[in-house]
């Protein structure tokens, strides 16, 4: 299985062992120093197998800097973080050219030096804090992975991922992300409070001089060969309408959207969101196991998926609806078909 190419059922058997074993080597290393989170530390799991960006939304003090860096460490990634501020300029992030004197010659020509975009993983720390125009120098790299400096397209190294912080709360001086930025994450990650337990836990350890490190599990190579095999993962055609009727259930214009989606949604979810619905239950099932893709897989990155790709209106902010009651809702009003029939 050296190109991750599955022919056969024993090779299907293999890759899904092989995924789910690095996936629990991974999350025993982060224990080491993550308290807790278990349910953001899945979902950034499934997307990066799943070859996908997260967007991690949490109030300051949560350990979501912490987790980008552990994960890094855990998958022997090259790494680096980058705090946008106000005055962060795109060649902040991409690369600037400089003219440089070639020794022996003195000859002048110029040299690209590359900016922290290139790397495997990304933190794009506090990501509203810096104006659109540096926020859209994400876009090409995100969705192309590559940069495009002076005339010049150079390929990121792969796998790359870019996995951003924000803070909900504090909006003074921010510039929130435009619709097509936030539909390059796959996920939109809520960061929440530990629990009572877990937050002794995190004082008890982190208040003396013991510091556990964490160690590399797996590489580059492994994370695409993980990648490949998510991807060869079949789903059924049940299944595939099962994710359409829910993304569709989305668009308040259509004649059979619920009533709710109606009364509180002003626009709606796009194709990329059935895409990474499929992409992350394909990766659920084989962390659980499975080789099958169940509508519980789909529904489980459900959440994740749709929240930042429902746009509510007026209503829904006058009743206090938020995008999480009304991804419950579509969870209840759209059923899965029943396998075998169109």
């Amino acid at each position: 299985m050296s190109q991750a190419t599955i022919h056969t059922e024993e090779e299907a058997q293999r890759a899904a062992g092989e995924l789910r074993s690095g996936r629990e080597q991974i999350l025993k290393e982060l224990r080491k120093v993550i308290v807790g989170q278990n349910q953001v530390v899945d979902e950034v799991l499934l997307s990066i197998l799943s070859r996908g960006h997260c967007l991690l939304v949490g109030v300051p003090g949560l350990a979501k800097t912490l987790l980008v860096k552990s994960i890094a460490s855990t998958l022997n990634l090259k790494f680096n973080r980058i705090q946008f501020t106000p005055d962060l300029m795109p060649s902040d992030i991409t690369g600037t050219r400089v003219i440089e004197e070639t020794p022996g010659t003195g000859r002048r020509e110029f040299k690209f030096i590359r900016g922290p975009l290139f790397a495997n993983i990304v933190l794009a720390d506090e990501i509203n804090r810096t104006p659109p125009k540096t926020q859209a120098a994400l876009l090409e790299a995100m969705q192309e992975l590559h940069v495009t400096a002076g005339g010049e397209r150079m390929l990121l190294d792969a796998p790359f991922f870019v996995l951003a912080t924000q803070n909900p709360i504090e909006q003074e001086g921010t510039y929130p992300l435009p619709e097509a930025q936030l539909d390059r994450f796959m996920f939109n990650i809520q960061v929440d409070y530990p629990g009572d337990e877990e937050e002794v836990e995190i004082y008890r350890r982190t208040t003396v001089l013991s510091e556990e490190k964490v160690e590399p599990v797996l590489d580059g190579v492994t994370i695409l060969k993980l990648q490949a095999i998510v991807r060869q993962v079949p789903v059924s055609d049940f299944i595939l309408r099962y994710v359409h009727g829910l993304v569709r259930a989305t668009r308040p214009r259509r004649a059979d959207a619920p009533d709710f989606t109606k009364n509180f949604i002003s626009w709606g979810a796009g194709p990329r969101a059935g895409q990474y619905l499929i992409l992350g239950a394909k990766a659920r099932a084989l962390c659980r196991g499975s080789l099958n893709v169940s509508p519980e897989d789909v529904a489980a990155v459900a959440p994740p998926v749709l929240r930042h790709r429902i746009g509510l209106n007026f209503n829904a902010e006058a009743e206090g609806v938020t995008t999480e009651e009304i991804v419950r809702r579509l969870l209840d009003a759209v059923k899965p078909p029943q396998a075998g029939r169109a």
